[in-house]
Parts: structure tokens; sequence; C-alpha cells
């Protein structure tokens, strides 16, 4: 299976970038894999990767398309960052 890796925007205004996943659910199921998700941060012109949630060891979430405002591709240099944090 291809990787997916999308920039997210949450309905919350958090932006992860991760590998997302649809998957088939029931209405009102999760239907959104996300597998080692982060939160982008920025400070001053520079951007960085924080674990999405870093209290548990998981690197697999489901969440509800519902959730999500909207998806982007990330750029080739915040690309090459994620790949860096799961490596």
């Amino acid at each position: 299976m291809e990787q997916i890796v999308k920039c997210l925007l949450l309905k919350n205004d958090t932006v992860l970038i991760t590998e997302i996943v649809e998957v088939g659910a029931d209405i009102g199921e999760p239907d959104c894999k996300l597998t080692k998700p982060f939160v982008l941060k920025k400070q001053s012109e520079e951007y960085y990767l924080e674990p999405w949630i870093d209290f548990s060891p998981q690197t697999e979430y489901m969440i509800s398309s519902e959730s999500i405002l909207t998806l982007a591709d990330p750029t080739p240099d915040l690309l090459s960052k994620y790949f860096e944090m799961i490596a």
C-alpha cells in the first residue's frame, strides 16, 4: 500500500502532518487512521514537529473525517523533516 502523508487542519486549529488512510466505518464511527502524527509548530520563521499525543506509546490513532477541515500536501522540506522524525 502506498504511504500517503498529508498536512491536516483540524477543526480545533491544530495542524498535523501524518500518514493517513481512509477506512470503512459505520456512520458516526472514526473513519480515518492516522499513523505517526506530529503537530506542526512555528517558532520565528522555522517550523518544527512535536508528537501529537505525547502521553501514549501508540503510533496509530483513529479519528472521524468530520474533525478535519482540510488536507494539504506538505512541502518537500516539511516532508523530509517528518521522515527524519519517524525514522
